[in-house]
């Protein structure tokens, strides 16, 4: 039995490419509890100025896809 499911497939890069916005976009989302502004400010230069909820809906809809693809 694997754990791999239509959505979660930790082999597959397009999984890791639209995991890494989707945790970038929660980290930043969740700023308020653990405080850490700064790395905040970090997740959100990397990402070229992009708001939490743009990185969540760009990670969101990259899982899809890819599951959809499947």
């Amino acid at each position: 039995m694997t754990l791999e499911g239509k959505y979660f497939k930790p082999k597959s890069l397009t999984w890791w490419a639209s995991v890494t916005p989707l945790a970038g976009g929660l980290f930043m989302a969740f700023d308020p509890v653990h405080g850490l502004v700064e790395m905040s400010q970090v997740v959100r230069n990397i990402s070229g100025g992009a708001s939490a909820a743009v990185l969540i809906n760009i990670g969101l809809a990259g899982i899809g896809i890819r599951g959809a693809l499947r």
